[in-house]
């Protein structure tokens, strides 16, 4: 169905789109080579929100030369005028015969519109190609739109025996720089970073995109039950940043632009009110137990425009997430020591009677970083993104 030629201008598309790794969100990364004649006319990937999109940039490219030309596509192209006008209008207009899309546009308000126009125009559109590698970069931006929820990593540092630190909390440093340093790459391709109180308490950590170059923050979101937070707590500083949703489907205030958001169990108007004078969002979500409702508090942040999350947790709220099945990734830094049966371990599952209740995974990527390994391992369930 699709040639040699066809896959070699699929993968220049998707390393365009790599490109928007750190800044696209909420939108998703999306990149378009055009073809004629077996050149390349143009091409172009989408950078940030509200910025031409990647079809738009690549016709602009190619100007006159798209007449005729074969655009290959990362996602089905718009059909809806967000901050941005339609991109299946502009590839009609500019006369290319034909459309190669890795996947159709998951959103369900859009899904199938663009490739109807296209078609409706004598447009041939083809479907399908690389579009595994296509998900995979935009598998936060699915998981929100199929499913309403964020595509949830959480990253921990760990002993190769699984502990996170000393019983007396003493955990700087188990892992080497070049691992601390490759944790600021998940951190830039994050819509958020979040953690629990107990961790904001015992490091103070500002949980930032540090030593590498990023055109936004991600926001950071603590879960504070009681608002325990201090007022002087690191990672409340820069509350007042916020970028603008463009994605349909994003009603909320979007939290993708390096602010500050508390979810918490408790309406204690004294304490909320101290936080929101400092530009912090406080959201009240409270299950029966009277703590923060986890599944309420990940579809609050996909109604926010959040694609993914990045967890930065000690065992207790990695336990609490794993249990009710709400994380998608683990990206695990193993250092070459060993911590013994007295230090902490990585997450709280409580203890397991049968075999059955066991957390089970799917090896992703193992690799070098520094004199530790990281481990990329989904969780394996039924049913996937």
């Amino acid at each position: 169905m699709f040639s040699a030629a066809d896959n070699e201008h699929m993968a220049h598309a998707l390393r365009l789109a790599e490109q928007g790794l750190f800044s696209t969100s909420p939108n998703p990364r999306v990149g378009c080579v055009l073809v004629r004649d077996e050149k390349i006319v143009g091409k172009g990937w989408h950078r940030c929100a509200g910025e031409p999109h990647a079809e738009v940039l690549a016709l602009r490219e190619a100007g006159d030369a798209a007449k005729g030309a074969t655009a290959y596509v990362t996602l089905e192209p718009c059909s809806h005028f967000g901050r941005t006008p339609p991109c299946a209008d502009a590839l009609v207009a500019s006369g290319v015969s034909r459309v190669v899309m890795a996947m159709q546009d998951p959103n369900p308000l859009v899904s199938g519109k663009g490739v109807q126009k296209l078609r409706g125009a004598g447009i041939a559109v083809e479907c399908g190609l690389m579009e595994a590698a296509a998900r995979e970069l935009n598998i936060g931006f699915v998981a929100r739109m199929t499913r309403g929820t964020p595509w949830v990593r959480s990253k921990i540092a760990m002993s190769l025996d699984g502990r996170t630190a000393l019983s007396n909390g003493v955990s700087r440093w188990i892992t080497g720089p070049e691992a601390r340093r490759d944790v600021q790459h998940w951190r830039a391709r994050s819509c958020a970073v979040l953690t629990g109180i107990t961790t904001v308490l015992a490091d103070d950590a500002q949980l930032n995109v540090r030593d590498i170059e990023t055109s936004r923050q991600p926001w950071r979101v603590v879960l504070d039950s009681q608002l325990r937070l201090p007022l002087g707590a690191k990672i409340l500083s820069g509350g007042r940043e916020t970028v603008a949703a463009e994605t349909p489907g994003s009603p909320r205030r979007p939290a993708c632009g390096g602010g500050v958001l508390v979810y918490t169990a408790t309406r204690d108007a004294a304490k909320i009110g101290a936080l929101e004078k400092l530009g912090i969002t406080v959201c009240g979500v409270a299950n029966q137990q009277g703590r923060v409702d986890l599944p309420a508090m990940l579809n609050d942040l996909a109604q926010r425009g959040i694609n993914e999350v990045l967890v930065e947790a000690g065992s207790v709220l990695n336990g609490a997430l794993l249990r009710a099945g709400l994380v998608d990734e683990l990206v695990l830094y193993l250092a070459p020591q060993l911590l013994g049966d007295a230090a902490r371990g990585m997450a709280g599952l409580g203890e397991l009677v049968r075999l059955d209740q066991r957390v089970e995974l799917q090896w992703q990527d193992v690799r070098q970083v520094g004199n530790d390994l990281r481990v990329l391992a989904k969780i394996k369930r039924t049913e996937h993104v």
